[in-house]
């Protein structure tokens, strides 16, 4: 139980990464995209979403790695709340197909 609640913050932590690196892209030059904490802090959190290493010990790779395709669900939530994008039919669609498959290959 524990693992699939680590694959949960891996995954979490890694669509809050893409996040982060999306608000420095903004940056205008690269000296200012250099000096942006948004980059570092999506950086960190990428690195800390390495946790999946830890999972790989006592799960399988065919089911460790069909679940962290959960990051594009997280994404799209995140992006809704914090990025003030739109969630279209076919982006719950896209969803509804990632949820059939995780489930497919986890149990």
């Amino acid at each position: 139980m524990i693992n699939y609640v680590l694959i949960v913050c891996m995954t979490l932590m890694g669509s809050a990464a893409s996040i982060f690196f999306k608000r420095a892209s903004g940056s205008e030059g690269i000296l200012k995209l250099i000096m942006n904490i948004n980059l570092y802090i999506g950086g960190f959190l990428y690195v800390a979403a390495a946790v999946n290493i830890i999972v790989l010990r006592s799960l399988d790779y065919s089911v460790v790695l069909p679940l962290s395709s959960v990051t594009y669900i997280w994404t799209m939530v995140l992006s809704y709340f914090i990025l003030k994008e739109s969630i279209t039919a076919r982006k719950l669609a896209g969803v509804f197909c990632i949820v059939a498959g995780a489930v497919c290959v986890a149990v």
